[in-house]
């Protein structure tokens, strides 16, 4: 897990040595264990790698790294967790390593399958490779995005990052704001980061699933992976699919505990990280595996005292039956201030709250040398962990919409516009031009897939949550908030032959008698605490924004809005922005539906201001 950078000059002109280096270093917080520089034979081609150390924590896994015959060199972010077996895979064909490194395995493995490699993965990556004989350069993400890629491309030269503020302060390129994008954040954080589009005019995203290829100066793009392509042919009977899942479940994590270096979890006591311990402890009683971490008995848990959304007691529950200890970290109010322009900056982009929560308990793991943790994000938009069905209209409407987009191609922008409209009716809209965050519908992944004829309103709704809405944007959030500490955060429920699996089954097995994420509950009976395991309460792991927005943070926003933003005012209504503020601040009547739908406004004055500053 690294920061990875590169340069490619159109001009013939060698790239400058300390113009690639202050792009490296602008990701120094993702690979704080050392920094590598490479130039090509006419140094009109540069790569630049800050490192994590995972695998192979020698001087022999740094990188860049080059090819044993010298014609490719790599930089990589990421871990391909099936390494070994590809190893040993390569080895039988007569490949030689001089490292135990996975990013090794990725050079063999380019060497002797090139694209085609990617389909043998499994892992989250964002990787580079310079082919020095050809002189063409392949960039490459991961099937569902886990790892981010950015890069532009200038009259000049050709650049590309871990994120996007190192390209917006690297001085290589012009800066400006994509207006189109900004509206669109204000009113649905979770519209933009499954597109190729980005806050800044000039960058773009290389989308989940994608592949770059740059050829004598000019880019062409392809998408290797489409999800619905893959699905698996499903066991007959209910008892045979629990099963399955089951077992792939718990190779995920199996395959997730390899490590140089100490792991944990963060464990917040509901289902999906409670099932990831009491798997890690499962697997480890069932004698572990090649190259696991052997000190991997670390669960930190954030606590919000006095809330009612406190997990605290389920947490200690799962960690007592995963024979864990379990490191608390308390999070109130005195938080709410504490480092917060460094937390948004950290965030590098626009969302519906602070971060708080996730940054510090990454912080923490960092703090105690646990460079590693297990988490369970994925889990709900696989399997419908948020409410989906019942008596709660708006959810049901939500899937009939998502039932109607997925099948016609008019309806993804009819759907943006009856957003806007029922924003407009409830007074949460206050851009000046109201329907552009509507007037350019940003294509996301997956969102023209054809689906299986035969799936259900859910699923369909999914399919598009997982690909192309929510979770893109919570993966970039925990990618941020964790490397920003150095630390890498693997996601057992985001393996792809799980994913798959768990896709192609009916509606009835991810949603059943009330119970979300029925076919896992299931998979897990005997094997976590039955209290956390039927337990329908869903509690998402967010900084107790209504509390802070009622006290501490009402006060920061006042001074916030004292500078004056012209970028800002042109976008917005700042008066009835600022008068809707006040009264909910005046009145303490800040609630989780009214930060949705303002605190993105807060959020993008905030970035604004900076990008002026």
């Amino acid at each position: 897990m690294c920061g990875i950078v590169g340069i490619v000059n159109f001009e013939g002109k060698p790239v400058a040595a300390d113009e690639l280096g202050k792009l490296t270093d602008l990701l120094a917080h993702r690979g704080p264990d050392g920094a590598g520089m490479w130039f090509s034979a006419d140094r009109t081609v540069g790569l630049g790698h800050r490192r994590l150390a995972i695998i192979d924590v020698s001087d022999r896994g740094s990188q860049p790294m080059l090819s044993g015959d010298g014609r490719y060199t790599i930089v990589f972010n990421g871990e391909i967790y099936n390494f070994l077996e590809l190893r040993h895979e390569l080895e039988s064909a007569g490949a030689v390593f001089r490292s135990d490194s996975d990013t090794e395995v990725i050079l063999a493995a380019w060497s002797a399958w090139g694209e085609d490699m990617l389909h043998r993965f499994n892992g989250m990556w964002a990787l580079a490779i310079y082919d020095n004989h050809t002189r063409e350069l392949l960039l490459a993400r991961d099937r569902f995005g886990v790892k981010p890629l950015l890069y532009a491309a200038t009259q000049h030269c050709f650049i590309f990052a871990s994120e996007q503020r190192a390209l917006m302060r690297s001085g290589l390129m012009p800066t400006s704001l994509d207006e189109v994008v900004a509206a669109q954040l204000m009113v649905n954080p979770f519209g933009v980061e499954g597109s190729e589009r980005t806050l800044c005019k000039e960058v773009r995203r290389l989308q989940a699933g994608y592949l770059l290829r740059l050829r004598q100066g000019r880019v062409q793009l392809r998408r290797w992976w489409r999800t619905v392509d893959h699905l698996p042919r499903l066991p007959k009977s209910s008892a045979e699919r629990v099963e399955q899942f089951g077992a792939l479940f718990q190779d995920a994590v199996a395959l997730r505990m390899r490590s140089d270096v100490p792991i944990g979890t963060c464990l917040s006591g509901g289902f999906d990280s409670s099932a990831i311990v009491c798997a890690m402890a499962a697997h480890e009683r069932a004698g572990g595996g090649a190259r696991d971490s052997k000190d991997w008995r670390h669960a930190f848990v954030a606590s919000f005292p006095g809330s009612p959304h406190d997990e605290r007691p389920e947490a200690e529950l799962a960690a007592k039956y995963a024979g864990v200890a379990p490191h608390i970290l308390e999070i109130d109010s005195r938080f709410a201030l504490e480092k917060i322009d460094t937390i948004l900056d950290d965030l590098d982009d626009i969302y519906l709250g602070l971060p708080t929560a996730g940054w510090l308990i990454y912080r923490e793991l960092r703090r105690n040398r646990v460079l590693v943790s297990l988490d369970g994000h994925g889990a709900d938009e696989l399997m419908g962990g948020y409410r989906q069905e019942g008596g709660a209209l708006a959810f049901w409407m939500r899937n009939a919409i998502s039932n109607v987009s997925s099948r016609a191609k008019w309806a993804n922008r009819a759907t943006s516009y009856g957003r806007t409209a029922m924003m407009i009716m409830r007074g949460h809209s206050f851009l000046r031009h109201p329907w552009s965050g509507s007037a350019e519908h940003l294509a996301l992944v997956g969102e023209d897939d054809p689906l299986p004829c035969e799936w259900g309103a859910l699923n369909r709704r999914l399919y598009h949550m997982f690909h192309g809405s929510v979770l893109p944007t919570i993966l970039r959030n925990f990618d941020r908030t964790s490397m920003a500490h150095g630390v890498e955060v693997r996601m057992p429920f985001m393996d792809w032959r799980l994913v798959t699996f768990t896709m192609a089954l009916p509606d009835s097995e991810k949603t059943s008698d009330g119970y979300t994420k029925w076919i896992a509950r299931r998979a897990m009976a005997g094997k976590m605490p039955d209290q956390i395991r039927i337990n329908r309460r869903k509690v998402g792991f967010n900084s107790p924004m209504p509390d802070w927005l009622n006290g501490p943070l009402a006060g920061w926003i006042a001074d916030l809005f004292e500078r004056p933003v012209p970028a800002f005012a042109e976008l917005v209504d700042e008066h009835r922005l600022k008068r809707a503020i006040g009264h909910l601040s005046a009145n303490r009547e800040w609630n989780w539906d009214s930060v949705g739908r303002i605190w993105p406004y807060v959020n993008m004055r905030w970035a604004m201001s900076r990008l002026s500053a």
